[in-house]
């Protein structure tokens, strides 16, 4: 999401199909999280799954709040000193909304449609993380972690990032629909809240299999949906770029899930229906950052390695010893990270001006690579270490983790008084007896 050009006028006039598309976009974003609800809903355990969902519903008040309070002016307000590091308090409680956005030249959309767009985009990054700890987090300990999070965690590298006057982007970084500002922080910070939280109990010798995929893949069909807002979007005009984007994102995903059920079917002589949904949703994420950047012909490739790179990470986790419990830092790290790195090797200025150094393997030599590559590092280094703090700090003030009576007998009775599937008795007249 970077402009093109000076600064914009106050005066400049509006468009209403670019406003239309980006508040429709803005919708679309905002269904992701319902979507992501019934995705991780499915893949947990029966006793837990309205305890991950409500988590994922509670995360977009509480991040709405915050976002309009003071973490969209942190962001996107003026840059404080001009060392690119964070915005001020200009836009705080969403004052001078009728300013325009630092640094984004030729945007024909009010301040307050942008600002609602990059609200979506922080309250899934937020809720993203609950797969990390699906199945031993506190509901209250998560929401003071999200709210301490989206403050301290994810506004400044979105200013980094996403602002044009932030460090990274000054630097020549290409994020087209946050493959640093959302997949790779989501990851870091997934990896160091399960490393806090520790494993749950059992892990990994008892199976914990996933209760009910059907839910799973109605979750993945709207994410896929809510993702043509996220990656068209991101254009914040109705244009060629948008309409590129849209395609892009489509073909990685197909790409995605076929390479992934390839390596599956390969691997353990079965494609299974979770196999589908991942690898398209990693499809998803290895494009985000690149989608209005690279050729059509690239998506593909990028979705196929992507498929190909999630199901072999999943592994990881068994490996180096951290409960990821619904694979957070498999999907979105590590297809995060190829997806940032590709701009480097197949950025394409003929599919985007603001692409100024095009790719190694366009004959742009190792430049762009080299700014993409730091950006990974440093959105990793970032995301991780101020996670962890934070978790830490959480963990002791309020209590971050279930109790192991809890987590035995399920986050769903204990915390909500509540249970997803109620199952009568059928008696002997046929009549089902609750």
């Amino acid at each position: 999401m970077r402009g093109v050009g000076g600064p914009i006028l106050r005066a400049m006039p509006l468009d209403s199909g670019d406003t239309a598309w980006v508040l429709i976009s803005a919708g679309l974003v905002m269904f992701m999280t319902p979507g992501l609800a019934l995705f991780y809903g499915g893949m947990v355990r029966s006793k837990n799954v309205l305890g991950i969902m409500v988590q994922n519903f509670a995360c977009i008040a509480v991040v709405s709040i915050v976002w309009a309070v003071v973490a969209y002016s942190l962001a996107f307000g003026p840059d404080v000193g001009g060392h690119g590091l964070i915005g001020g308090l200009d836009f705080a409680m969403l004052g001078n909304a009728g300013d325009p956005v630092p640094g984004l030249a030729g945007l024909h959309i009010p301040q307050i449609a942008f600002c609602a767009f990059q609200l979506m985009f922080a309250v899934i990054t937020a809720a993203l993380l609950t797969g990390s700890g699906a199945d031993r987090l506190s509901f209250r300990g998560f929401l003071v972690f999200a709210t301490v999070w989206t403050v301290l965690v994810y506004a400044p590298l979105a200013h980094w990032v996403f602002s044009p006057e932030g460090w990274l982007a000054q630097r020549g970084v290409l994020d087209f629909a946050g493959g640093n500002v959302v997949e790779i922080d989501s990851g870091a910070s997934g990896l160091a809240l399960a490393l806090v939280l520790r494993p749950r109990r059992g892990w990994p010798k008892e199976a914990m299999p996933p209760h009910n995929l059907p839910l799973t893949m109605i979750g993945a069909g709207i994410l896929w949906f809510g993702w043509f807002g996220f990656n068209a979007g991101s254009a914040l005009a109705a244009n060629g770029i948008a309409a590129h984007a849209l395609m892009t994102t489509h073909l990685a995903a197909c790409a995605g899930l076929v390479s992934w059920l390839v390596v599956e079917r390969r691997r353990t002589g079965n494609a299974t229906t979770l196999g589908a949904a991942s690898g398209a949703v990693c499809g998803l994420v290895a494009i985000t950052p690149a989608a209005g950047f690279v050729p059509v012909w690239a998506s593909i490739l990028i979705g196929l390695v992507g498929g190909v790179a999630g199901v072999l990470a999943v592994g990881m986790k068994f490996r180096f010893g951290y409960d990821d419990s619904l694979d957070v830092v498999a999907v979105h790290g590590v297809c995060g990270v190829l997806g940032t790195l590709a701009i480097g090797l197949v950025a394409a200025t003929s599919v985007n001006d603001a692409v100024t150094h095009e790719g190694l393997f366009l004959g742009g030599g190792l430049h762009q690579l080299g700014v993409q590559g730091l950006a990974v590092v440093v959105s990793i280094a970032w995301a991780f270490t101020l996670t962890y703090v934070i978790a830490r700090v959480v963990r002791a003030a309020v209590g971050l983790r279930v109790s192991d009576q809890q987590e035995v007998e399920g986050i769903d009775t204990t915390i909500h008084a509540e249970t997803a599937y109620e199952f009568g008795v059928v008696s002997g007249s046929g009549r089902i007896g609750l």
